[in-house]
């Protein structure tokens, strides 16, 4: 079995927004679907971590798009793991359309959880660390990591909206592309009319639940560059608790 996995998919129409290219939530889920396929055939999966109350969650994600695959168009999205350490791994993406050009690079970081505590757990202790034996390190991915996304304390809280039965994902708290999904709708139609995502990172910082209040706040820090933060509001306290931060590059 190679160590780059590779896998062919194709770009539904109601994946595809109003210009006929796919929404990046659903090319996001496409791309976790990858990783799945890819560490699932080599034992380190959610099918067996389930089984010994541990799941994978995504702490970091980049995006990078040169052009998103179109309608009924056949894609092939190769995943890696690039390194991993006793708490977290880093697995990379490319994403090629049916021409062979390459259309969007990721980049993400993901812990392994005792999904009964909620914990971090040493991803070594699996199969004796044989994610060790999946390492790529003759195959670079070329965007940036993602990095720390800084916002000033004065933001404006532009959306709030609660956390609803289509958000939840098996874990038990909501599906790490549902945060990029509820961040893109920030923008009307009009300004994507106009515009066009260039870069996407998100920073997850603490789970979020069914019923949770979800507070955008919004900067704009750059001519095209704006970061969102995303924070919970806890009931009864009314405590909030950011629950992750992202940064978009868009251009025209």
């Amino acid at each position: 079995m190679q160590k780059i996995g590779k896998y062919e998919f194709i770009a539904e129409p109601f994946h595809c927004d109003f210009s006929g290219r796919m929404f990046l939530g659903h090319l996001g889920n496409q791309m976790l679907n990858a990783a799945d396929f890819h560490s699932t055939d080599r034992g380190f999966g959610m099918k067996y971590l389930m089984t010994i109350n541990r799941s994978w969650v995504l702490s970091r994600l980049a995006i990078e798009v040169n052009e998103m695959p179109t309608q009924y168009e056949h894609f092939t999205i190769e995943t890696w793991v690039e390194s991993a350490m006793r708490f977290f791994t880093s697995r990379n993406f490319c994403v090629t359309n049916g021409n062979g050009h390459i259309c969007v690079y990721g980049r993400s970081i993901w812990a392994m959880i005792d999904t009964e505590t909620r914990q971090p757990t040493d991803i070594y202790s699996i199969d004796n660390a044989a994610i060790k034996n999946w390492i790529v390190d003759d195959r670079p991915c070329p965007i940036e990591k993602g990095g720390r996304v800084r916002m000033s304390e004065n933001v404006e809280l532009v959306k709030t909206i609660q956390v609803t039965y289509n958000d939840i994902d098996i874990n038990g708290h909501v599906n790490s592309v549902k945060y990029i999904e509820h961040v893109l709708d920030l923008w009307d139609i009009a300004w994507y009319g106009k515009h066009r995502l260039k870069r996407f990172e998100i920073a997850y910082v603490a789970e979020s639940h069914y019923g949770d209040l979800l507070d955008f706040y919004l900067e704009q820090t750059d001519e095209s560059e704006y970061c969102v933060r995303l924070a919970k509001t806890e009931v009864p306290t009314g405590n909030q608790v950011e629950v992750c931060r992202c940064k978009l590059l868009f251009v025209q």
